[in-house]
């Protein structure tokens, strides 16, 4: 039943051919495949798909559009597109930012070639679970050598108990520069209890510049799974800062293949644990091409009782000379009750590289707080100085001056609450 479902699906959105059997090919691959390997988190028995492929009412909870820039934007509320904003400039240089179904109207050679290029299908059981159930998404797509100077947003609103399986594609052409920003946030009513399966795939071809930054916010009543994956070719850069505030169980997979000659990838991620929650980050960084450097950066707070776990993963591949892998996982931990691991993990298959990790688990510092203190500050406005300046590495690279301040409001918020 659920297989006719899912094939049902497909003739209602006229998905083409290859999609509608990509999805089925997947469906039976599902049993047979293991969990992705998250080191030291236990989620197999985590709720993470009920085998539901639905779709959302449309949403009272809608923003309101009123004072938005005239910038490059896309916002989805559950399963459906409420705004969609594109300059004319842009869509006259062949710029596309579109609901899925649209875009395999509109490119759909472009969605073929790069849809689950990045993550493979048949890779782990949840990433068969989102190739047969994803329910929407959005495409991004950048011809060869433009530029936008103005940040693209993509916002993504769950709102419901219907699953938030979503798929976004962002295509970035030759020698393009784009800084995306990325909101995934639950709003409204969603109190029942969901899933969450989501794939990013950012595709940055030669030369292609991108920034891309993430704020993550489902609610406490979402078990997520979240993936993003790089596919970097020569030259080409990305410049991740994710930051990962979520109030519900999350698994995360954070990851960049270097392919091309002197790529470059740096990854930031800022994480933030409180109450009971489990909150596991998979970072990982593969040097595939020759003179291509990755670098990881996470800097994580936990409070009360809550679990954060960091994986580093730098793996320089036999062939990949030149290339450099750096990683540094750090945690601060405002609780005796909190558990944290901070694992660097280093595979290195070729002579002529660099490589290096660093990883630390501890409480606020001592003299940090006693100097604080002594210039008059109180012991609790101490500690958030102390968190914001621990944080503060990546939430400067957020593009979007109101969403870093956003980001300053949710950790005042949780700490507000110890």
């Amino acid at each position: 039943m659920t297989k006719e479902t899912i094939k049902l699906f497909s003739e209602m959105h006229a998905e083409p051919s290859w999609l509608a059997e990509l999805r089925q090919k997947a469906f039976d691959k599902i049993e047979s495949l293991e969990l992705p390997v998250i080191e030291r988190v236990k989620f197999h028995r985590w709720n993470l798909g009920d085998g539901t492929i639905t779709e959302s009412e449309p949403s009272a909870n809608v923003p309101d559009f009123t004072a938005l820039d005239n910038h490059l934007k896309l916002v989805q509320v559950g399963t459906q597109t409420v705004f969609e904003q594109i300059p004319v400039e842009l869509a006259e240089q062949g710029v596309v930012f579109t609901d899925f179904h649209s875009a395999l109207e509109e490119i759909p050679e472009l969605v073929e070639e790069f849809f689950m290029s990045s993550v493979k299908y048949d890779d782990d059981k949840l990433a068969a679970y989102h190739t047969a159930y994803f329910n929407s998404g959005a495409v991004l797509y950048i011809p060869d050598n433009v530029e936008i100077t103005e940040p693209i947003e993509g916002i993504f609103y769950q709102d419901s108990d219907v699953p938030f399986n979503k798929h976004i594609l962002i295509i970035a052409g030759k020698n393009s520069k784009i800084s995306y920003l990325e909101r995934l946030e639950s709003r409204g009513g969603a109190s029942a209890k969901a899933t969450a399966n989501i794939t990013v795939e950012v595709i940055a071809r030669s030369g292609a510049q991108v920034k891309f930054a993430a704020i993550d916010r489902l609610g406490e009543n979402v078990t997520a799974y979240i993936s993003r994956r790089g596919k970097l070719g020569n030259d080409a850069s990305i410049d991740w800062a994710i930051g990962v505030m979520n109030e519900g169980n999350v698994v995360a997979d954070f990851d960049s293949d270097l392919l091309g000659n002197g790529s470059h990838a740096d990854l930031k991620v800022v994480a933030l644990s409180s109450g009971r929650q489990v909150q596991g980050i998979d970072t990982r960084v593969t040097n595939y091409g020759c003179n291509s450097i990755g670098n990881i950066l996470q800097h994580g707070v936990i409070l009360e009782k809550a679990t954060l776990t960091f994986n580093g993963i730098g793996h320089i591949i036999k062939g990949a000379k030149g290339a450099d892998a750096q990683q540094e996982s750090r945690v601060l931990m405002l609780s005796d009750q909190a558990r944290s691991d901070a694992n660097p993990i280093l595979l290195i298959d070729e002579n002529d590289v660099t490589a290096g990790h660093a990883a630390s688990i501890g409480q606020v510092d001592p003299e940090d707080m006693y100097y604080l203190m002594s210039r008059g500050l109180d012991k609790a406005t101490a500690e958030r100085l102390v968190v914001r300046g621990f944080l503060g590495s990546v939430i400067v690279e957020i593009p979007v001056k109101e969403v870093r301040d956003e980001m300053i409001a949710t950790i005042e918020e949780k700490l507000s609450k110890r």
